[in-house]
């Protein structure tokens, strides 16, 4: 199980991914959203905006988020961890139950595009 700070740390480096997106996938980002990204096995959630491309994390709570945000994201540190590493693939894990994504259904097909 990874701790906090490496979750922490992944999102960061996955909003740094995000802002260097090119094409489809710059445009599929390009949005201004409410954003959780809640990590089942810690118990926590990083609460925080999807905007122009970056993620930022204004708050992490303790168990669910206080407000259901447009963008809703659900795993396990250790998934996180290899999603953003490059060890995971998003649609397997998404279609195998390891990570839930939840949004809007227009949201949904702007984010394909990351795929």
């Amino acid at each position: 199980m990874a701790t906090i700070e490496e979750c922490r740390a992944a999102l960061e480096q996955f909003s740094d991914s995000l802002a260097r997106a090119e094409g489809d996938a710059a445009a599929a980002v390009a949005m201004d959203r409410s954003l959780s990204c809640r990590i089942t096995d810690l118990d926590m959630t990083f609460v925080g905006r999807l905007r122009d491309g970056r993620i930022t994390v204004a708050d992490v709570v303790h168990g669910p988020p206080p407000e259901r945000a447009q963008i809703r994201l659900r795993l396990t540190s250790d998934d996180l961890l290899a999603l953003v590493g490059g060890e995971l693939h998003f649609g397997r894990a998404w279609t195998h139950g390891r990570v839930r994504l939840e949004a809007s259904f227009r949201d949904l097909l702007r984010l394909r595009k990351l795929l």
